[in-house]
């Protein structure tokens, strides 16, 4: 009969035997956080039909998700530290699905979004908690390999959530993308308590809550800003967002530099293998997270996929992830981890600029190799980045390093959607008004300015009306097509600059093979885990 498990894996006298058990447990747990997002995607057209969302409203139910979680991820990771990472584990599950039972529930904007937020908080103490038990159960020669996998398990969400939700929205409403996670929940739930032993930081020291604090102000105000700067404009809100951020951020380094045990040891960023990695995931989750939001958005609303069909087309993302995960894992060791993360972001960088060529004539076709290079990229780079991170840090200090990656991958990820998927609506905005602002009233205009699909809906209404009739509800149709093909292409020319001055950066920044020194002001701070020279993972 199975039993508990129950001895802390640092009092184990070898490696815990069910350790790869226990990585099925994490790479499940991370499965549902990810997808919480990804699955949302195809799901919105629905949830905006049958709540009424308006454009503000919709992107609050995605972001009502990613604030909490970003903003709470880097102190959750520490209370892990220092009280129970399986706890910690445990409790993010419990609050996730009861997060996603609410939403299933919501019958107004306002209820779905505080659903999501509920879901936010249990993915930002989930995340950390994954990152840390693995390290903490692996051992370092093993490491790698479990870092690639639970990266992999990242790729494999972004293609599962919308095939899954897709999947479910063939014969249900969208309240069932809310409910496929409950289950999901319960068995990594009950399965962690069997399989993923004990684990806490063995130094117990006071938790930093005025450094948790000020990092809840300085990240959630960030992301705020961020989210709704671009979208809705530099009004207040945003403005004060962004100065309450440049405030919390100064005050927070300040509190961390004199303050004797440190939420974060901010003198870490002086380590080039720590920053350049911390930036490589920034960038890489940037430009897919923002590119598949407009890509996916071009699949269903220009090309006519459902969402179910949708969601299959994504699939070869995920096999692309699996396949760079596998190179990364026999290269790395042999090539250092700078050649493979550079050589990751030029990949990127390509797939993004591929996009380029997306025009009103172009197929699922155009698309495919963006979304084969991408997913590559990601396999490739993303966990030789995560492993140098990880091995930064000390046993005591591993829910905070999984914080500050799962932060900069969050970050990224808003960063994507937010600023691309604001230059996307700018260029629709005024490609539509060149086209067709003439041939609509005030209102309809409007409708149509505010995204392709509000666009369709007004060519529905045209169609309709004897006055107007099918040959004009046509040419609105392929005004918005063209209108919104033609952002595609020039917001992943944006894109794939930024990128590509990532990667410089990243190429500037990452240390050679075996170049791991550290700077005097880092032997004058509390002593962690020595750092791992870049090309040795």
């Amino acid at each position: 009969m199975p039993v508990l498990a129950s001895t802390p894996v640092d009092r184990m006298n070898g490696p815990y035997p069910r350790r790869w058990w226990a990585l099925l447990v994490l790479c499940l747990s991370l499965l549902i956080v990810v997808m919480a997002n990804t699955s949302l995607i195809v799901a919105a057209p629905d949830m905006t039909r049958d709540l009424g969302l308006d454009s503000s409203q919709l992107q609050w139910v995605i972001d009502g998700y990613t604030v909490p979680y970003a903003a709470l991820m880097l102190l959750l990771g520490a209370v892990g530290d220092r009280y129970s990472r399986r706890g910690g584990l445990l409790a993010g599950l419990a609050v996730f699905a009861g997060g996603a039972v609410l939403g299933a529930a919501a019958h107004s904007a306002g209820a779905v979004i505080a659903a999501r937020a509920v879901m936010g908080v249990g993915a930002a103490t989930i995340m950390p908690a994954t990152l840390s038990l693995l390290v903490a159960t692996f051992p370092r020669v093993e490491r790698a390999r479990a870092i690639t996998a639970w990266t992999a398990t990242s790729g494999l969400a972004v293609a599962v959530g919308p095939l899954v939700a897709g999947w479910l929205l063939e014969d249900h409403a969208w309240g069932a993308t809310f409910l496929i996670n409950i289950p999901i929940a319960a068995v990594a739930l009950v399965a962690a308590l069997f399989l993923v032993p004990p684990s806490r930081a063995e130094r117990q020291g006071r938790l930093d809550l005025v450094g948790g604090v000020l990092s809840i102000a300085t990240v959630g105000s960030l992301v705020y800003a961020i989210i709704e700067g671009p979208h809705f404009g530099w009004g207040a809100g945003p403005v004060t967002a962004a100065v309450v951020a440049g405030t919390g951020l100064v005050a927070f380094v300040l509190w961390e530099l004199r303050h004797p045990q440190p939420l974060v040891n901010v003198r870490m960023f002086r380590l080039r293998a720590f920053s350049g990695s911390m930036l490589a995931v920034l960038m890489f989750f940037l430009g897919t997270f923002g590119a598949l939001y407009y890509a996916t958005q071009h699949l269903q609303f220009v090309l006519g996929y459902a969402p179910l069909a949708t969601g299959v087309r994504l699939l070869p993302l995920a096999g692309a992830v699996f396949a760079g995960a596998a190179l990364t894992g026999v290269a790395t060791p042999r090539l250092g981890m700078k050649p493979m993360v550079v050589a990751g972001m030029a990949i990127g960088t390509a797939g993004v600029l591929l996009l380029t060529r997306i025009d009103a004539g172009s197929t699922y076709a155009d698309f495919l190799a963006p979304f084969l290079l991408l997913g590559f990229a990601i396999g490739l780079s993303v966990a030789p980045c995560t492993d140098t991170i990880m091995g930064l840090f000390p046993e005591s200090e591993l829910g905070v390093g999984g914080g500050l990656n799962d932060t900069a991958l969050e970050l990224g990820g808003s960063l994507g959607i937010a600023v691309l998927g604001s230059i996307l609506a700018t260029s629709y905005r005024h490609n539509l008004t060149a086209a067709a602002g003439d041939h609509l009233p005030p209102a309809a205009l409007h409708l149509a300015q505010d995204s392709v699909g509000g666009a369709l809906a007004v060519a529905q209404r045209v169609a309709a009306d004897p006055a107007g009739g099918p040959q004009a509800a046509a040419q609105l149709v392929a005004a918005a097509h063209r209108s919104f093909a033609d952002a595609v292409a020039h917001t992943s020319l944006i894109g794939g600059i930024v990128m590509a001055a990532g990667a410089v950066l990243v190429l500037l920044i990452l240390p050679g093979r075996g170049d791991g020194r550290r700077p005097q002001a880092w032997l004058d701070s509390e002593p962690v885990a020595e750092e791992v020279p870049a090309g040795s993972v």
